[in-house]
C-alpha cells in the first residue's frame, strides 16, 4: 500500500482539470449489458473502481479495451449472468448490474456488494425494484438471485413487467437499478421519488440514446414504455462534481486562488455556494469555475441533502475547511448518520471536533500540525489530504488505497497546483 506525504503551508494557485464522474462512468458501463454490441464511453476515468467494473463486465462475458480515456465495450459476447464475490465485494456500484443482466436474459446472480467499510447501506430498494417489476428474489449464500424467465414466444427478454413504484426515501443506485431493468419491462413503469443526480440523469440520457421510451428525464417521476431491444451507441461521461468541488476546496483551505476547468458549474451550486458561506470569491466563466480566498474562512453550518442539496459526498471536505475557520461550525449529515469517521483522524492533526450523532460540531483553530493519519473511506481520504495542505509540517495519509477508486491523478494534479505532495510507498 502506498502512502501521501502531504507537506502543508503552500498557497494553490493555477488551473486544474476535472476528469470524467466515476458515479456516472459506473451505471454507464452497466448499461451497456442491455444491448448486445459495440459500445464506446469517452472520458472514463481510470480508477480502482471503474477497473473493477471493467472486471465484472468481463466475468460476465463482455470485451472491454482502452483506448486513451475512451472505453471500448463489445457485450455481444456476454454469456454468464453471475457477478462474482470476488469483484463485488469491493465495490458496491457492481450491484448495477443486477437490472441488466434481469431485463436483457431474466436472470441474474449478482454477490451481495461490499465497498467503504462506513455506515449501512442496504440494497433492499434494489431488491424491491425489481420484485415489483415481477421478478422473484432470492438471497442465497450472500448472492441476490433473481429470476424473470422470459415467456414463450414473446419479443422480450424477460418477463418484467411495467409497474407503479415510489421509493421509501431517494436512492441514487436503486433508481438506477430499476431505471436499467424498466427500460425492457413489457409495458409501462412509473417510478416515484427518483433521485435527480446529474449522474442518474445522464444513465437516462443514455439510454434514451440507446433506444428506450423514457420521459421526465431530471425530475423525480420517471415514466418508462418498455422496448424489446436497445442498440448501442457512444456517451461522454460527465464531469466529475464532486472532484470539482474537492479542488475547490484545496484553494480556499490553503487561501488560493484555483480555477476548476472542464466542470459543470450547474452541478456545482451548493457546493459553490456553501464555500461562498465561508467567505470565498466564486466566478463562473464557462465551463470554470474560479475560486479565490479572501483570508481565512468563516465558520459555517451545513446540512447535507439529496441532490441539489449540499453533498454527503463533500461533507469531510469542509469538514477540513471548518476546522481552521474564523468560529464554530456545525455540520449535520442526513444521508448517512455515521460517516464521521474523518473526524478522530483530523483530531490528530489538532482539528477541535466533537461529533454527536449525526452532527458535527466545529470549533476552528488558528492552525493545524502534520501528522501520520489513516483513511477509513474515500471522502475521509480527501479530508485528510486538504487538511494536511493547510497544516504545518508533515502529514502522512495512509491506506490511500481508498482515493485511487475515485480520484484520478489527484497528488499529480495538486502539485500542478503548487502542492508539496509526494506518493510513497509504506
Amino acid at each position: 500500500m502506498d502512502s501521501l506525504i502531504v507537506r502543508g503551508g503552500r498557497s494553490l494557485s493555477g488551473t486544474v482539470e476535472v476528469s470524467g464522474a466515476k458515479n456516472a462512468a459506473l451505471p454507464l458501463m452497466a448499461a451497456t449489458l442491455l444491448a448486445p454490441g459495440q459500445h464506446v464511453l469517452r472520458r472514463v476515468p481510470r480508477l480502482a473502481d471503474t477497473h473493477t467494473m471493467v472486471r465484472v463486465l468481463e466475468a460476465l462475458g463482455a470485451r472491454v479495451r482502452w483506448e486513451g480515456p475512451a472505453m471500448h465495450i463489445d457485450t455481444s459476447t456476454c454469456s454468464s449472468v453471475e457477478a462474482p464475490y470476488e469483484l463485488v465485494k469491493t465495490m458496491r456500484a457492481s450491484v448495477y448490474v443486477l437490472g441488466p443482466l434481469l431485463a436483457r436474459f431474466g436472470r441474474a446472480r449478482v454477490s451481495l456488494p461490499g465497498g467503504c467499510a462506513w455506515g449501512p447501506r442496504p440494497v433492499d430498494l434494489h431488491i424491491k425494484g425489481m420484485e415489483a417489476l415481477g421478478a422473484r428474489v432470492d438471497i442465497d449464500e450472500g448472492y441476490i438471485v433473481a429470476s424473470a424467465t422470459k415467456p414463450r414466444d414473446s419479443e422480450f427478454g424477460s418477463s418484467l413487467r411495467g409497474t407503479r413504484y415510489t421509493f421509501p426515501i431517494s436512492s441514487v443506485g436503486a433508481t438506477g437499478n430499476l431505471l436499467m431493468a424498466a427500460v425492457l419491462a413489457k409495458g409501462l413503469t412509473v417510478i416515484e421519488n427518483a433521485a435527480i443526480e446529474p449522474e442518474i440523469t445522464q444513465l437516462a440520457q443514455y439510454l434514451v440514446a440507446m433506444g428506450a421510451i423514457i420521459e421526465g428525464v431530471g425530475t423525480t417521476r420517471l415514466e418508462v414504455e418498455g422496448v424489446p431491444e436497445l442498440s448501442p451507441t457512444e456517451v461522454e461521461v460527465i464531469p466529475d462534481r464532486i472532484e470539482a468541488a474537492t479542488y475547490l476546496v484545496a484553494g480556499a483551505i490553503t487561501l488560493g486562488d484555483v480555477t476548476v476547468a472542464n466542470c459543470r458549474p450547474a452541478h456545482l451550486g451548493a457546493s459553490m455556494a456553501a464555500l461562498e458561506a465561508t467567505g470565498a470569491r466564486i466566478t463562473i466563466e464557462g465551463m470554470s469555475v474560479h475560486l479565490q480566498s479572501s483570508g481565512r474562512p468563516h465558520a459555517a453550518d451545513l446540512t447535507t441533502h439529496v441532490y441539489p442539496g449540499f453533498p454527503t459526498d463533500m461533507q469531510a471536505q469542509m469538514m477540513a475547511l471548518a476546522s481552521i475557520a474564523t468560529g464554530t461550525s456545525t455540520i449535520t449529515d442526513t444521508i448517512y448518520h455515521d460517516r464521521f469517521n474523518h473526524a478522530p483522524e483530523l483530531t490528530r492533526m489538532g482539528a477541535d471536533i466533537r461529533v454527536e450523532a449525526n452532527v458535527a460540531i466545529v470549533h476552528g483553530r488558528d492552525r493545524l500540525k502534520g501528522a501520520p493519519v489513516m483513511a477509513t473511506d474515500l471522502r475521509a481520504s480527501a479530508a485528510l489530504v486538504l487538511a494536511g495542505l493547510a497544516a504545518d509540517g508533515e502529514t502522512r495519509v495512509s491506506r490511500i488505497y481508498h482515493l485511487d477508486r475515485g480520484y484520478e491523478r489527484l497528488a499529480d494534479k495538486l502539485v500542478m497546483l503548487g502542492a508539496d505532495v509526494e506518493r510513497r510507498p509504506e
